[in-house]
């Protein structure tokens, strides 16, 4: 579909403007290498369950999502990092999670934290779109059309991934449950976490099933959404839990959506003269293709690294200078594939309600959105200007250290006196030059030369891809949950 192929000037139309789309569109023309294009409008067909799932089923996952019962200490939710009033993220770089209390900017350690989460909360719009084949910033959900494993998946769990997933989306919500960080907590805090931590993937999802089955408010919620069944399992939690979000999450009601609905003053001048450059000059849609803006591969594009890292790597520095026996790096796609190309590359986000998703990049290093969209124009000298420790992190005020005694793992309140060094890993990667040279070096962006005039345009462009009813669905929030818990985040406070 030609990006001005709709446009029909009429009588009634500004002059200023009509010249001005036909200028544009005169361009188009006279530009040889430009056969723009833009994708088909999203329909129910592009959605799990044909954009319809049963009400029972979203209701159970609307439960679910919202009720700290899927912890292993019963204190956070999937909502608590996925807030339907923040765009779906948190609006925090690097997130707090188990461990912590409150939510978004506001949210703050209770009795102690291991550490930050290493990666940006990812935004969940048009997440149930039936085009996404991997999950993670690092796809390590993944499909398995060879069917290696009975479950149909690739993921860190492997052969014991269980299965009667539905869908790829449901096989995702399998993981955030396992990890210490995220939900599960430490070993000897809950059964969870202990299972996690001694490699009982499997105990671990069954003790969460067995809470959902002694919680009779469950117990009638699992019946009414899986009728020909006996029994709770976690399997099935996941699949509503995709339900859910393929319909509460669905957000293709944008300006951009009405123009290519064919409603050609849909696109303000600015945001068409965007288009342009998104599809033509600037070459975004090499990457933020199809109709998320997403190809849904895996690219280097030498974004800084804040924050601890996933302990990639074999750099001994931070250890060295700290005393704290960790990497810092994070290697993205190259820890799940481990060729070479991956290295530093990670999945290439949707743009649909990106201007309601920061911070940007896979560990939230822009909070600025024009500022992540610079960097793409010369990456490594972005890389090499780039500040830290003026990125804004919600401060961890109590942590506590992992260490080992005669094989035990043992869980104590960090030494005062270490602070200093243990903070040194939020920033310790984009500091030093080896670890920063070798992100640079990874790179796959060639340079691209834009005027200020044509970033605004650009940036005019991004902004018509927020859907208005997306700015904030905390209604989906329900009151109350079946465990008795307080929903995460409480609905009853405002969030913003």
């Amino acid at each position: 579909m030609s990006i001005f192929k709709s446009y029909k000037p009429s009588i009634c139309a500004g002059t200023a403007l009509s010249l001005t789309l036909l200028s544009v569109a005169a361009q188009v023309r006279a530009d040889s290498s430009a056969s723009l294009s833009v994708p088909e409008g999203l329909h129910d067909s592009d959605y799990l369950y044909d954009g319809k799932p049963p009400q029972a089923l979203f209701e159970l996952g609307r439960n679910l999502f919202f009720d700290p019962i899927l912890s292993g200490n019963r204190n956070i939710s999937c909502g608590t990092c996925h807030d339907p009033a923040r765009g779906t993220s948190d609006g925090v770089a690097l997130s707090i999670g188990e461990g912590g209390i409150g939510f978004g900017p506001s949210r703050r350690t209770a009795d102690g934290v291991i550490d930050r989460i290493p990666r940006n909360a990812q935004a969940l719009w048009n997440i149930g779109a039936r085009e996404y084949r991997s999950m993670f910033h690092d796809g390590r959900v993944e499909a398995d059309p060879l069917s290696t494993f009975q479950s149909g998946y690739w993921t860190p769990a492997r052969e014991h991934l269980p299965p009667g997933l539905d869908t790829i989306l449901a096989a995702q919500a399998m993981f955030p449950v396992l990890s210490d960080l995220e939900m599960a907590g430490q070993k000897g805090e809950n059964p969870v976490a202990t299972a996690v931590t001694e490699d009982r993937v499997s105990d671990a999802w069954d003790h969460l099933a067995k809470r959902l089955g002694e919680t009779p408010g469950y117990q009638e919620m699992f019946a009414a959404a899986f009728p020909d069944t006996d029994g709770i399992t976690l399997v099935q939690a996941a699949n509503a839990l995709a339900a859910f979000q393929s319909q509460a999450f669905r957000s293709d009601d944008s300006p951009f959506d009405g123009f290519l609905s064919g409603e050609p003053m849909a696109l303000s001048d600015a945001a068409r003269a965007g288009a342009y450059l998104f599809y033509g000059k600037a070459g975004c849609v090499t990457c933020h293709s199809g109709a998320l803006q997403t190809d849904h591969e895996f690219h280097a594009i030498a974004v800084p690294q804040i924050g601890p890292g996933k302990g990639h790597g074999s750099d001994t520095s931070y250890w060295r200078a700290s005393g704290f026996g960790r990497h810092t790096e994070d290697e993205g796609r190259y820890r799940v594939t481990f060729e070479a190309d991956d290295l530093f590359a990670f999945r290439t986000p949707s743009l649909r309600n990106v201007t309601l998703t920061g911070p940007w990049g896979h560990d939230g290093a822009f909070d600025d959105l024009e500022a992540m969209v610079r960097h793409h124009l010369d990456s490594v000298a972005s890389l090499e200007a780039f500040d830290a420790s003026a990125v804004p992190l919600p401060p961890l005020g109590s942590i506590i250290e992992q260490t080992a005694e005669n094989s035990e793992l043992i869980f104590r309140p960090l030494n005062g006196e270490r602070r200093a060094a243990f903070d040194l890993r939020d920033r310790w990667v984009q500091s030093a030059t080896a670890l920063r040279s070798r992100i640079a070096l990874a790179n796959s962006l060639a340079p691209v030369a834009l005027e200020d005039d044509e970033i605004a345009e650009l940036m005019a462009f991004l902004d018509a891809l927020t859907d208005p009813s997306a700015r904030d669905r905390s209604d989906l929030v329900p009151q109350h949950v079946p465990s008795g818990l307080a929903p995460q985040p409480d609905p009853r406070r405002p969030r913003k």
